[in-house]
């Protein structure tokens, strides 16, 4: 199982849209590195959502349950989707400038790359970031 962030604008797609449907298409990625780390999903990863906009926080974890595949409105297989079931919203959101006060975030591509809407996550920052958020039985 690996570990992802994904990035929504709130006016657009919220994380609570997503516990209303129960599980959704993500769709909208567009960056080469964001779609070839969609590429790499695999059914049973789970995922931070991370509000961005005014919000910057992460709110919510969620599960993917579809491997990669064409986005079908699009005419274009590099364009592709995956499958995500909500689980539950975190208890406390973790807002970017608190990770952005933590020393242990080297290396860690939200921070690096900060347009990057698909962002792989390390077992030891997936396991902080819980911790920051009081979910840690999301384990």
């Amino acid at each position: 199982m690996a570990y992802w962030l994904l990035k929504t604008e709130p006016d657009d797609y919220s994380y609570f849209d997503l516990e209303k449907d129960g599980s959704t298409i993500w769709d909208g990625v567009n960056n080469p590195l964001a779609l070839k780390h969609l590429r790499t999903i695999e059914i049973g990863d789970l995922v931070l959502i991370y509000h961005t906009g005014k919000e910057r926080q992460i709110v919510g974890v969620a599960e993917i349950v579809s491997k990669a595949y064409a986005d079908p409105t699009l005419d274009d297989v590099k364009r592709v989707v995956v499958d995500v079931r909500a689980i539950r919203k975190v208890e406390h959101p973790v807002t970017l400038a608190k990770i952005k006060q933590d020393a242990n975030w080297e290396n860690f591509d939200l921070l690096r790359l900060p347009r990057l809407s698909v962002v792989p996550v390390s077992e030891l920052h997936w396991l902080r970031l819980l911790e920051l958020a009081n979910n840690d039985q999301l384990i």
